[in-house]
């Protein structure tokens, strides 16, 4: 069960620890075993998903557990839409087999590789006004305690704990399996379409309530707007050909974007014109396919991420106010920023919790300064009311965070019953939630 590596690595390298301990448990029995041995030997316990977060959530010099190793789908219910799953099950994988079953997720964000316990835990979410993060989903969840019991929250046994549980980067226990709601399978059509900034900005209400899913990117130095609109239809998937998703999704949204980002890394000053290129380059495309392929992207190209989530009327202020801050200090910026919206929801530290959302997310490409772009940024976003999303970066801390949650304390209630004695905590923790 346990690890010979003792390193732990983020997928984008940076993000790294040694832990004491990794241990990879395939079954609950064994979760339950980890933890006695953590209490023991008197070990932080830290639980890695995927390693898609940006921040420093997972790192610990105790004991990291992996739930690789429990990645079964449990039951499904075809008639009421309910599935059971074990917590380390990637996204992917569950789309696949819930596709067989004439079942989906109802939104997905643009990366599947993530664990459903890493994604639901930080409030990962896709885009859809209408639509939730994916943690809104979750109908009960069962957890493994510091002191090593087993408890099924939902919102008829513990409607608090649910709702803390949800979204709780870890902070309560080990996250052991998860039951979702899903909905009848579904074909969506895509359009990606470059469309003038300005005109995008103008519309933004008309276009995320018109649209299933609608999101856009931009590179800051060029007034083009990348949009992407996905609408359900009826009828069959009409799947690319291998040949056509190679060069769409690899070529050009991978090898191309990699080689304008080494490009501006090496050369800075070349930025502003190789983001005019980039955006010359996109053209309009269209796709039919399954939900969860639509919904996905490969991402080859390592970079590290910030995102805030904004009231939703401040988003074409933020998108000029993110331009403005790379303009006005000359910053070497090659990835474009993003822009997506969720529904409201209700889990006690969901960034969407009490509000219609817009996501503006910004990112550095992999070995260039990024700090005083994000401190920047996050300054902005802040004086907008805006709330970090747990898994990428931030610098906010409990003083702050615990303002902008108004139902902090009762989160913390949760925490201070569940964990105790803080087995589930790290620096990152304690920073964002503050000590117990």
């Amino acid at each position: 069960m346990s690890s010979p590596q003792l390193e732990w690595t983020n997928w984008t390298g940076d993000q790294t620890c040694s832990p004491a301990a990794i241990v990879r448990p395939t079954s609950l029995e064994e979760v339950t075993e980890a933890l006695r041995q953590a209490r023991e030997r008197d070990f932080t316990v830290r639980v890695a998903g995927a390693g898609h977060s940006f921040s420093d959530t997972v790192l610990t010099n105790g004991m990291v557990v992996s739930l690789d190793g429990m990645n079964r789908v449990l039951e499904i219910e075809r008639d009421s839409g309910l599935v059971r799953v074990e917590a380390g099950i990637t996204l992917r994988a569950l789309s696949e087999r819930l596709h067989v079953a004439g079942l989906a997720l109802p939104n997905l964000g643009d990366i599947d590789v993530q664990s459903l316990a890493g994604a639901t835990a930080t409030a990962t979410h896709g885009t859809g006004i209408r639509l939730q993060n994916l943690s809104a989903g979750i109908v009960s969840m069962e957890l493994a305690l510091a002191d090593g019991s087993i408890v099924e929250v939902s919102e008829d046994t513990d409607a608090d704990a649910w709702r803390a549980a949800r979204v709780s980067i870890g902070a309560l226990g080990i996250v052991t399996a998860i039951t979702m709601k899903t909905v009848p399978a579904f074909t969506l059509h895509a359009i990606d379409r470059p469309q003038p900034l300005l005109e995008v900005l103008e519309n933004l209400d008309e276009l995320a309530e018109s649209n299933d899913h609608f999101e856009f990117y931009n590179f800051t130095h060029s007034d083009i707007a990348l949009t992407r609109v996905n609408n359900r239809v009826e009828g069959p998937p009409q799947p690319r050909s291998r040949a056509k998703a190679w060069i769409d999704d690899v070529l050009v949204v991978n090898h191309l974007l990699a080689l304008v980002c080494r490009t501006g890394r090496r050369c800075p000053w070349m930025i502003p014109h190789l983001n005019r290129l980039a955006t010359r380059v996109a053209g309009t495309s269209e796709r039919v396919d399954r939900s969860y392929l639509i919904f996905s992207s490969r991402r080859d190209v390592r970079f590290t991420e910030m995102e805030y989530a904004l009231p939703r009327e401040h988003a074409g202020e933020a998108v000029y106010a993110v331009r403005e801050i790379v303009k006005r200090n000359e910053l070497a910026v090659p990835f474009p920023l993003e822009v997506r919206f969720v529904g409201a929801d209700d889990a006690f530290l969901s960034p969407a919790y009490g509000r219609e959302t817009c996501y503006v997310a910004v990112h550095m490409f992999e070995g260039m300064a990024w700090d005083r772009f994000f401190r920047s940024v996050e300054a902005v976003m802040v004086d907008l009311g805006g709330r970090p999303h747990w898994g990428k970066r931030h610098n906010l801390d409990a003083a702050r965070l615990s303002k902008l949650y108004p139902e902090w304390e009762r989160f913390a209630s949760v925490r201070a019953r569940f964990d105790p004695q803080g087995r589930f905590a790290n620096a990152y923790v304690e920073r964002v939630l503050g000590p117990l």
